[in-house]
């Protein structure tokens, strides 16, 4: 993927909207997102827990994009690593945690927290696997991990497009919003099995 490429611009951009929002929302400690009135309940009893998923999510959305420049793999691999190792152990690793944490306690009861941590755990686990398949030095297969991973972070993006989809059609929050902690994940992770596929059909035609 190069810089001027359109998925590249799409990615960043909206990974930078989102972010601005969540870091001006949740990041600085103090609830100033609009929600539901029980949401910010919840946030006022683990607002340190709550600020640190957002701080470290925001890097792992803003970093992941870079990752997948080609330039920047071949050019300067030791910044790419550097950034993959920071991107995995703080945007993944510690946003994971405390999203799996939080998750015990996400607005919408048992759908929802569910929903959130089976995203929490699977954000985890494809981070290990990527990490682990570079540790091997298969790259390709470090590729594709990498992928279904920041899928899984873009969730973060798709939630809130699905969150504005969903009050333009009049729905009441508490009516839609465990079906959020679903619908902001799913998909994306099957797009990406779509495309290795996909790919893998292309290669073997060739």
């Amino acid at each position: 993927m190069s810089p001027r490429s359109p998925l590249f611009l799409t990615l960043l951009v909206s990974a930078l909207a989102v972010s601005g929002y969540a870091l001006w929302g949740y990041g600085s400690g103090t609830q100033r997102a609009a929600v539901h009135p029980d949401m910010i309940r919840i946030f006022n009893a683990h607002r340190t827990l709550i600020t640190l998923h957002a701080t470290c999510s925001v890097i792992a959305l803003v970093v992941g994009p870079f990752q997948f420049l080609l330039g920047l793999r071949g050019r300067r691999p030791s910044l790419h690593r550097w950034l993959g190792y920071f991107y995995l152990t703080v945007g993944v690793g510690i946003g994971g945690v405390s999203g799996l944490l939080l998750a015990l306690t996400a607005y919408g009861g048992l759908v929802s927290g569910v929903g959130f941590a089976l995203l929490a755990g699977l954000w985890l686990f494809t981070g290990v696997r990527a990490l682990l398949s570079v540790k091997q030095r298969d790259f390709e297969l470090h590729r594709i991990w990498m992928m279904r991973n920041y899928a899984l972070t873009f969730a973060g993006v798709t939630i809130r497009i699905y969150l504005g989809l969903f009050f333009a059609s009049g729905l009441k929050f508490e009516e839609f919003y465990p079906a959020l902690a679903w619908l902001c994940w799913v998909p994306n992770l099957i797009f990406v099995e779509w495309w290795l596929l996909g790919c893998e059909n292309s290669h073997a035609r060739n």
